[in-house]
């Protein structure tokens, strides 16, 4: 590698971070042709571009040490999410992709510094990072996350709820770390069930759908939004499940199977099918929003760029 890693990664999570963003038409997210009222599409760019430094900076600390307990993981989250509100002012852009890209940035570090970068040993020293991460960690995360997440996004939790201010304090006195307090919410957030079964969904579906589609020809473009329609349709969104109800995320999944089975996004029939769902979607403003499915999408951009494709 002709660059040191933490600007290698750091390069990596950013562009990431802008393809996802730039694909287009993700049905009901903001894309290069579509924004949101209060939050635009280069609101996305800026928060893209903010992430890289501290992905880049926990992969240098994750290549540095033998104990993945040190790496501050959840420092540089919340790092992260205060980045992304120095260079935008569109509100919370990319806080489940920094919950994403963190972790697998730790992972690549470890990787990089041991000379064997491929998609087993991410995931192997992905979750590595994940395991070792400490009750400190949690308390920045949790601290991150109520930075980020309005109740309307968060919605309530029956145990170590973030808008409790006392959860901190039980983190810390019951030696709470992010994977015991992730598996508490794992039923209701798609990221909380990336962190407690090792990223299953991008490693299994996400990136190989991805890198198939790029290798059969596909242009990123309709790599990326074919990606998403599998996680989609395979997963109903956890943030519409939280706003709209699980049958309303059901329903949203259905149409992007119906998608898929028409030829996806490089078939007339499908992307006449996905402008349509995108109108859609965004009728309701904001509430039948994939958000969650958008971030495994730059998380399967990310483990893509991370071994080696290029634009």
């Amino acid at each position: 590698m002709d660059t040191n890693i933490a600007t290698y990664v750091g390069n990596c999570a950013s562009l990431a971070a802008l393809l996802e963003v730039s694909a287009y038409p993700k049905p009901g997210n903001i894309h290069r042709l579509s924004d949101f009222p209060e939050t635009s599409y280069e609101h996305f760019l800026a928060g893209g571009v903010a992430l890289g430094s501290i992905m880049g900076e926990l992969s240098e600390r994750a290549s540095n040490t033998r104990n993945l307990g040190e790496i501050r993981l959840g420092e540089g989250i919340k790092e992260a999410v205060d980045e992304m509100f120095r260079w935008e002012h569109g509100g919370n852009t990319h806080l489940g992709i920094i919950l994403l890209f963190a972790p697998l940035s730790a992972g690549a570090g470890v990787a990089l510094s041991r000379g064997n970068l491929n998609a087993e040993k991410l995931r192997e020293y992905t979750k590595a990072a994940i395991g070792e991460a400490t009750p400190l960690d949690s308390v920045d995360i949790y601290a991150a996350i109520d930075r980020a997440m309005s109740n309307e996004n968060l919605g309530e939790a029956k145990e170590l709820d973030i808008k409790d201010k006392d959860s901190s304090e039980m983190i810390i006195r019951e030696n709470i770390t992010p994977l015991r307090v992730f598996e508490l919410c794992r039923d209701r957030d798609m990221i909380c069930r990336e962190w407690v079964t090792g990223f299953k969904t991008l490693f299994e579906t996400g990136y190989p759908t991805l890198i198939k589609r790029v290798n059969d020809g596909a242009s990123i473009n309709n790599a990326t939004i074919d990606t998403f329609l599998k996680i989609l349709s395979e997963n109903p969104d956890s943030l519409i499940t939280r706003k709209m109800g699980r049958k309303a995320a059901q329903q949203v999944s259905y149409k992007a199977h119906k998608i898929i089975e028409a030829g996806g996004a490089t078939s007339n029939e499908g992307n006449s099918m996905l402008w349509s769902l995108d109108k859609e979607l965004k009728r309701e403003e904001g509430k039948l929003n994939p958000g969650t499915t958008a971030d495994l999408t730059a998380a399967s951009l990310f483990v893509l760029v991370l071994l080696g494709w290029r634009p």
